[in-house]
C-alpha cells in the first residue's frame, strides 16, 4: 500500500499572510487540522496545524481584553506560527515509510510532493485507519498470535499447520519483541473452532500467545 492511497489529494491550502483568526475558521469550516501553507504560485512554503493556531491564541488565563486579544490574532499571520519547511513524502512512498519518518519526527502529518508539486496530504488518521484495515479490525474473525523461531520457512510451516486445522487465512503480520531470535506471528482467520484452535497448537509444540475474537468492542 502506497501513500497515493491513502492520502487527501489537493488538500486545502493557505498563504502564508493570511491571518491566524481567519486561518483557523478555515480549519474549523472545512474539517481539517493541518493547512499546507503555499505562496502565490502554489510552492509549499510550510505547514500549520490547529494546534500551532491554538499555541498562538492569548490563553485564558490572559489580561487582554476580548477586543485586544482579537486584534492581535487578526494581526499574528500564518508565517509567524507556520512549520517551515515542512517534511515531506512523494506519493509512492510505502505507508510504512510515511508512519516511520511521522514517528520519527514526531509529527502528525506529511504533505504529499510529487517533485516541487503538492499532491496531497496524508495524516496519522489516515495511518491508523490503513492499519485497522490491513488487520482486519472490527470485522468478527479469530485472532491468534505465536511465538515462533525467526529462521527462513517458519511463517510458511505455520501457515500450513493453521490450514491443516481448517483455517482460512485472512491476515498476517509479523512483529519482533526484545528477543532478537524470535518473532511474533498474528492470525487472523475463521473456520477453526475457538476453543480448539489452541489446545491443537500447544500439542504441536507451538508457543500460543494470545487468542482474542475481533468485533467484540463495539
Amino acid at each position: 500500500m502506497l501513500v497515493r492511497d491513502r492520502m487527501t489529494p489537493n488538500p486545502i491550502t493557505i498563504l502564508p499572510t493570511v491571518s491566524v483568526h481567519d486561518a483557523f475558521r478555515v480549519s474549523r469550516e472545512n474539517g481539517v487540522h493541518y493547512l499546507p501553507v503555499v505562496n502565490a504560485r502554489g510552492m509549499l512554503l510550510g505547514i500549520v496545524t490547529r494546534t500551532d493556531m491554538m499555541r498562538a491564541s492569548p490563553s485564558s488565563a490572559t489580561t487582554l481584553t476580548v477586543f485586544e486579544a482579537n486584534y492581535l490574532l487578526a494581526h499574528l499571520q500564518v508565517r509567524e506560527v507556520m512549520s517551515s519547511p515542512a517534511i515531506t513524502v512523494p506519493p509512492e512512498s510505502p505507508l510504512e515509510e510515511a508512519a516511520r519518518l511521522m514517528v520519527e519526527r514526531e509529527i502528525s502529518c506529511l504533505p504529499v510532493m510529487r517533485g516541487r508539486e503538492l499532491v496531497g496530504i496524508i495524516t496519522e488518521g489516515d495511518i491508523f485507519r490503513a492499519f485497522v484495515e490491513i488487520l482486519g479490525g472490527g470485522d468478527p474473525a479469530l485472532r491468534v498470535t505465536l511465538c515462533a523461531q525467526d529462521v527462513p520457512g517458519e511463517l510458511a510451516r505455520l501457515t500450513a499447520l493453521i490450514a491443516e486445522l481448517g483455517g482460512n487465512l485472512h491476515s498476517v503480520a509479523a512483529f519482533r519483541g526484545a528477543d532478537p531470535g524470535h518473532v511474533y506471528f498474528t492470525f487472523r482467520l475463521e473456520g477453526v473452532d475457538e476453543g480448539m484452535l489452541a489446545p491443537e497448537l500447544e500439542k504441536l509444540g507451538e508457543q500460543v500467545v494470545h487468542v482474542y475474537r475481533t468485533g467484540q468492542l463495539e
